[in-house]
């Protein structure tokens, strides 16, 4: 009994309370609500709002902004709820039907420029900037996300980083249609999607460090 009793007594000395979390879904609006700001501040700054207002009438062009943003909503909260190991595996697939909308509304506006412009819908042309743009704002976005995320040490980093980085890089999609005064073509989602499988392949790689569990 002594013996057991000093364990005890060991293994509690210096221990501090422990500050519990918000729930994650809080912890998700919190930082959207963040990102909402830099993006608001980014948006009223440089952006030409006639005209993204102008494109934005169109339904196909309103449906891809639908699909875009509720895909890095829905991701960031699946990253943060998926950070918790009680969570099901299946928060995975709430940004999938949105990134199906995505995909097929981008998708008809590129076969639909396709047939009006013919082949100069397959030149690189703007579409490189796409692709910096994507990158130049989702990694550091992601980076910001996973030191968030850190506290939790999940139990799935992999996950948790996949989710995190689809999240953030369809949020930079989003915000890049506010200075895109055209609409996709092929090339133009192609190196989208491109940049989106970079930016979650970089959180990814950084996922284990920074947010597997200690032990």
């Amino acid at each position: 009994m002594d013996a057991t009793e000093g364990l005890i007594t060991g293994l509690a000395e210096g221990l501090q309370p422990v500050r519990r979390l918000p729930p994650p879904g809080v912890r998700a609006l919190l930082w959207l609500v963040a990102v909402a700001a830099l993006a608001a501040v980014l948006v009223l700054g440089f952006a030409n709002l006639h005209v993204f207002a102008a494109r934005a009438r169109e339904p196909k062009l309103a449906l891809e902004l639908a699909g875009t943003l509720l895909t890095g909503t829905f991701a960031v909260v699946a990253a943060f709820e998926l950070s918790l190991p009680d969570r099901s595996a299946r928060w995975a697939l709430l940004p999938v039907p949105p990134l199906l909308l995505w995909l097929g509304s981008s998708g008809y506006s590129c076969w639909r420029n396709w047939g009006a412009i013919g082949p100069g819908g397959w030149e690189i042309g703007e579409s490189a900037h796409c692709f910096v743009w994507i990158l130049a704002f989702g990694v550091p976005l992601a980076a910001g996300l996973l030191f968030v995320l850190r506290r939790v040490r999940t139990l799935t980093p992999g996950r948790v980083a996949a989710m995190a980085g689809l999240g953030v890089a369809s949020l930079a999609a989003f915000l890049l249609q506010f200075f895109h005064p055209f609409d996709v073509t092929f090339m133009d989602l192609g190196l989208h999607l491109a940049a989106v499988a970079v930016v979650i392949a970089i959180a990814g790689a950084a996922a284990r460090p920074a947010l597997a569990a200690k032990g």
